[in-house]
This record gives structure tokens, sequence and C-alpha cells, in this order.
């Protein structure tokens, strides 16, 4: 690519611009013939570099073209690929803000409430972050909406749990049987490399999904109102009250549970 192609002429721009330079005030007809450029396309090469002010239109019969002075249509085309950079940068910019945004759920203004599908790499994200809180236990339940569910999507959501905890916290793990008919074997001799300990139960109904971190913050999952095997989001709540009643009821689920890991 030439100078003045970096500097946004095209080919045919750049040779009747030059030619402009040697011939001086030409007729269209006479600057086709100089330059090479094709007669059809000399009348719309022409009005491109007018309209960005590298050639004037000299009012005679028939109408003759001049060029402007290389000083004064190189810092015009400057301007314009200093414009087009700005531009450019302006919306690259609002792309990283949109990926940024992206890769992780935006917390609402009260704080409560993620929306995200089951396996979606954003709620992957913000569910290692969620259990990396965990300092002491994670007690966790799982049925619907990942009853449903493959285990294709299942296995993102579990492997992303065990990624997050770290080894020396406890974590106990009730499942639904529909969910347990999913999990392969594997599974079982895999999650005793994550955390100190690792307890599995599993129950046969098992009417929502949910966590308790610590004692201290439980998430609860919400089921999609439309698609049987998704989820619409997740709850979050720190209010003392509520965590230890979801607390209460984890226990009592998790004794009426048959050991699967135990």
């Amino acid at each position: 690519m030439t100078d003045l192609g970096e500097l946004g002429l095209s080919s045919y721009e750049e040779e009747v611009y030059r030619t402009l330079l040697v011939t001086g005030a030409v007729t269209a007809t006479d600057l086709a013939n100089a330059s090479g450029v094709p007669r059809g396309r000399i009348y719309d090469v022409l009005n491109g570099l007018e309209s960005r002010q590298l050639v004037r239109t000299q009012p005679t019969d028939p109408a003759r073209y001049v060029a402007v002075q290389p000083e004064t249509a190189v810092d015009r085309l400057l301007a314009e690929r200093a414009l087009e950079l700005r531009d450019e940068w302006t919306r690259y910019r609002e792309v990283a803000a949109d990926v940024r945004s992206n890769l992780l759920p935006t917390s609402p203004a009260d704080g409560s409430v993620w929306l995200g599908s089951l396996g979606s790499t954003e709620m992957q994200t913000a569910l290692q972050e969620h259990v990396q809180t965990a300092t002491s236990t994670v007690h966790a339940v799982v049925g619907p909406p990942y009853e449903s569910a493959s285990w294709d999507t299942l296995e993102r959501e579990v492997d992303a749990f065990f990624d997050g905890t770290t080894p020396d916290v406890s974590v106990s793990l009730l499942v639904s049987e529909r969910v347990l008919e999913t999990i392969p074997d594997a599974f079982f001799d895999n999650v005793q490399t994550h955390s100190a300990t690792v307890h599995v139960r599993a129950l046969a109904d098992v009417p929502l999904s949910f966590d308790v971190i610590d004692q201290h913050v439980t998430t609860v999952d919400v089921p999609h109102p439309r698609r049987r095997g998704d989820r619409l989001g997740i709850v979050a709540v720190t209010d003392t009250d509520v965590v230890d009643e979801f607390e209460r009821h984890f226990q009592a689920l998790w004794n009426d549970a048959i050991p699967v890991t135990d």
C-alpha cells in the first residue's frame, strides 16, 4: 500500500490526484486518458475527491478539475484518519464495556438477584466466586431445575462449584435421586480431591435447590417459568433469620437422606 493509500485514498483516487498535480486544470475526459482511470469511473472518483476537498471544480464549459496543494491534501486526509481512529477507539471502549459487563452477572441495586441460565459461563464464574467465600462449610441442595438438565450442563456447574472450594472447607452435598441418576460414577471418585471433606447424600424428593455458606449467606435457585430444564436466576440472602431458616431445613433434609459417599 502506498503512503496516500495509508491515508485513505483508493488506487483510482491516488492516480487521479497525482495526475492532476502534473496536468493542472483538465477536463474529466482528458484526465481519464492521462491517468488510466476508466471513463466509466472517472466522475465517481472526481466526486469522491471533491467531497473530501482534495479537488476543486472550475466553472468552465466543459468543467475542469484542479488538485489542491499537496500539503493541504495531506492535512485533510490526516484529519479524516484521526477522526476515524477516535470513532474506532470509542467503539472499542463500548465493546469492552459490554464484554466486561457480560463476563459476570451484574448485581442490581439491592444486590440480591442475579439472572443466569444453567451452565452459562457468567454463572459458572459467579458460582466459583460465591463458593470461594466459604471458610468452613458449604451445605448445598441440588434438585429442580437441575433434575431436567443434561449431565453436560450440570457438569459445568458442578465443576465450577468444586473449583471454587478450598482444601480446608467441608462440603455437604445433598442431591435428589433424579440428579443422582444423571451423575456418572467417576464424579464420586474425583470430588474428594477438592475439599477437606465431601459428603454426598441422596433424597428421593428435593423440592428446591439452595446452598448455605458458613451459615452466613444462602443462595436459592429460581427455576425458569417456561423452560423446565433451566434456571431463571439466583437469589442471594444474608439476613440472619432467613439464613438460619434455610440451614434448619438443610439439616432436616440431610438427616432424612441416604449416604452416597459417607
